[in-house]
């Protein structure tokens, strides 16, 4: 947890990332969009970031509190709300593993980071387990998971050289990334393994999508692209988006399912 905190403090900035992943950005708050309905409901981003989609709710007049493990996280979210002029119902510094000074249940709850980190399956079910601790009976749970096709996607979307064909197809198979691998400690995970941890919680599914799907490896063209052309490949992405057969093709997967 420390290395991934200071990672997080001081090596990225994760608030730029989503000005370069617009399609992972657009589409995932069309499904929110899509599911998170109704006013003023109680939200808790776990492991938000510096609070891309908890800036996105609070906007919609949710009353959004941000937990994250990185201070820096922390600190950008509420210069960023202060900038945009929105209010957060709260901000904490803490760990998904473990939520017990919080004594607030909710209507939704985002899972939208930790479980990119977990690499133990006890820690991914823990930090499952201990959101829905705090989830309204009925209420929404969105969880994010990173592909195990991600390296793959990002190093075509970009044409860098393959220096091992080997090591670039093992991640299909080697689920873990090392620090020195060009990222901080991460778990890549196949659509049916990160569906299936969803299930054994007894959450009825409304939802599993391969966030950029077909869009991923032309990212870089399609941000080029004219607002008219960009939206209707957005469109088509997110009419594709719950296509089984083209989830490898994604670097993100997002699921959302109801207590």
């Amino acid at each position: 947890m420390k290395e991934i905190q200071q990672w997080y403090d001081n090596q990225y900035d994760e608030w730029e990332r989503l000005e370069r992943h617009k399609i992972e950005f657009d589409i995932t708050k069309r499904y929110l969009d899509e599911y998170v309905t109704g006013d003023h409901l109680q939200v808790f981003d776990i492991g938000g970031g510096p609070g891309r989609y908890t800036i996105y709710l609070a906007e919609k007049g949710h009353q959004v509190t941000l937990l994250d493990l990185s201070k820096r996280h922390i600190e950008v979210a509420r210069e960023k709300a202060d900038e945009r002029g929105v209010s957060l119902a709260g901000t904490i510094h803490g760990n998904a593993l473990d939520l017990s000074g919080i004594i607030q249940t909710f209507d939704v709850i985002l899972l939208m980071g930790p479980l990119y980190h977990l690499v133990k399956e006890a820690d991914r079910k823990t930090a499952v387990e201990e959101a829905l601790r705090h989830l309204k009976p009925g209420g929404l749970l969105v969880a994010s998971f990173i592909s195990n096709y991600a390296p793959l996607q990002d190093y075509l979307a970009n044409l860098q050289p393959v220096e091992s064909i080997d090591q670039l197809l093992g991640y299909l198979t080697h689920v873990e990334n090392k620090t020195s691998e060009g990222f901080t400690t991460a778990y890549f995970t196949d659509f049916k393994e990160a569906r299936s941890l969803m299930a054994s919680f007894g959450l009825a599914e409304l939802a599993f999508a391969g966030v950029e799907n077909i869009l991923g490896s032309k990212e870089n063209e399609i941000n080029r692209l004219t607002d008219d052309e960009y939206r209707k490949w957005l469109e088509i992405g997110y009419r594709l988006s719950q296509d089984e057969n083209l989830m490898g093709t994604s670097l993100h997967f997002l699921y959302i399912g109801r207590k």
